[in-house]
């Protein structure tokens, strides 16, 4: 009888070990605490309380109710108020706050997103494009893969939908009139982080920062957010660019638009040229893909730029 019940108390304290997560739920853009972090704290707690044989040291365990507000260790459920398709591939999207609240992020922080796909949990970082000080909601834009498994997720989304974030994450952390300029260079949507920098410092008259943004887009169709472009570009301290992969013809875009677009891609030529229009001595800012990013860090160093001169997000 003892070892069957010695059997029953093993099994049950076997029952309680974490769940090692799956490679496909970490979201691969660094956050902290990641989602390998949480499992090893919560292994470390069950080992200790195992030992022990005292399950009241579990207790430190996240509960499964929703938390009041964001925390980056545990999702929290928002729902989806609004769904726009700006292009065939990419989406708008609103989310809900309750009351008058605000997200709680600095301009440039991401969160992450959790997603279940045919029994398979995926998480993936996004940086949420509302200004900071947005009350009563969110607003994220999300391209789409074909491939892509959260892009199935996030395709199946309607409004009224529920959706579960967690964060913030991010180490960029903006201050007013830190840089005599920001030089930002964005490629598709890597112009979300850009978007409540540059909204936080057009917002506040006594930040004196400029701002250099260039949008890199296969084509004039596929600029994301071209009126909010637009409205910043009016500020006295904004220029706006666009550098278009796809075409190759100014007759084809608007007037306001042809002084300020670059066909082909953004090389180390055209990166040297834009240094040495900046106004101020500039601090860089560059999102995009994977291979972007790396092409970006490699110019602006062959430029004479220092690794602390940039941020790569």
């Amino acid at each position: 009888m003892g070892e069957r019940k010695d059997d029953a108390a093993e099994e049950a304290w076997l029952q309680l070990r974490p769940i090692e997560p799956l490679p496909s739920q970490c979201c691969g853009s660094g956050c902290s605490p990641c989602v390998f972090d949480l499992y090893h704290r919560d292994l470390a707690r069950w080992e200790a309380a195992r030992a022990r044989q005292d399950r009241s040291l579990l207790s430190g365990e996240d509960s499964q109710s929703c938390p009041s507000s964001l925390s980056p260790e545990t999702f929290l459920a928002f729902h989806i108020s609004a769904m726009d398709k700006l292009t065939e591939d990419t989406y708008y999207v609103r989310f809900a706050l309750p009351g008058n609240s605000q997200l709680g992020l600095r301009p440039g922080q991401h969160l992450v997103l959790r997603g279940i796909v045919d029994d398979l949990e995926i998480q993936r970082a996004y940086t949420p494009i509302s200004p900071a000080n947005a009350e009563g909601y969110f607003e994220v834009l999300i391209k789409c893969y074909q491939t892509g498994l959260m892009s199935r997720y996030i395709e199946s989304w309607r409004a009224g939908n529920t959706a579960f974030w967690r964060g913030p994450f991010g180490n960029f952390f903006y201050k007013p009139n830190q840089y005599g300029e920001l030089l930002m260079l964005a490629a598709g949507t890597g112009l979300a982080p850009m978007v409540p920098i540059l909204q936080s410092i057009t917002d506040n008259a006594d930040d004196e920062t400029f701002v250099t943004l260039v949008g890199c887009f296969k084509t004039f169709e596929g600029i994301y957010l071209k009126s909010f472009l637009q409205e910043q570009a009016r500020f006295w301290n904004v220029r706006t660019f666009f550098v278009l992969s796809q075409e190759s013809s100014p007759e084809k875009l608007p007037w306001s638009y042809r002084e300020k677009t670059h066909f082909g891609r953004l090389g180390q030529d055209l990166i040297e040229e834009l240094l040495s229009c900046c106004r101020r001595k500039p601090f860089v800012l560059v999102c995009g893909s994977v291979e972007f990013t790396k092409d970006m860090a490699r110019c602006l160093l062959c430029a004479g730029l220092t690794k602390d001169s940039y941020f790569l997000f």
